[in-house]
Formats: structure tokens, sequence, C-alpha cells
């Protein structure tokens, strides 16, 4: 690894670039904190190898994902139509509250929590 330095008076300052930071949603964190409080030993190795924001940023999209796939299927299966939401908003509202409710449990006990 080299480094290149500027000099800035009497001084020689390293040229250093903030590395990006990682797209992380709220699955993401969720992982992260799950790893760090419960999988201590695979959250430090990930830390050290520097793949832990690889693997949240994956788990984050994938957990996205199903969300988006779990929805569309139980609206499917419930009935929940547009016509629904426009004849009888606070049933359209109850369902898809009751839906992404059960869907969000699916992802975190298949991809958060696993």
């Amino acid at each position: 690894m080299e480094l290149t330095y500027t000099m800035q008076g009497d001084y020689l300052i390293p040229d250093l670039t903030v590395p990006e930071s990682p797209k992380i949603g709220k699955y993401g964190m969720l992982r992260r904190t799950f790893l760090r409080e419960h999988r201590d030993g695979i959250y430090t190795g990930m830390l050290l190898e520097g793949t832990l924001n690889s693997h949240l940023e994956e788990v984050d999209t994938q957990a996205n994902r199903m969300m988006d796939k779990l929805t569309e299927q139980m609206k499917t299966l419930n009935g929940v139509t547009e016509q629904m939401k426009a004849e009888d908003q606070m049933k359209w509202v109850q369902l898809m509250n009751s839906i992404r409710n059960s869907a969000e449990e699916v992802v975190l006990r298949d991809l958060i929590y696993a």
C-alpha cells in the first residue's frame, strides 16, 4: 500500500479518502444488531475481514425483495384490490397493515434472526 502526501505549510498531510458508506436500510441495521448481540464471533470475524457491510447490504436487499413478494402474494390470497381501496378504505388499511405485519414476521424470522 502506497501513501501519498501533500505539503501544507511545513507539514506533510497524507492524502486519505473516506470509504463509501454502505447503503444499509432497516433490515440491514436489524441484522447488524442481531449479529453484534447474539453472534459476536461471526460479527467480529466479518468486521475484521471487511465483509460485514456487503453482507448487511445483501441482507437488506433480500429482505426488501422478500417483503414485496410476500405482500403481493398475501394481497392476492386475501382478495385485497384497488377496488376495495376505493370502496372501503378502512377495511383496506386494516387488511394491508395485517398483511405487512405478517410478511415482516416471516422476513425477520427467515433472514434477519437466522
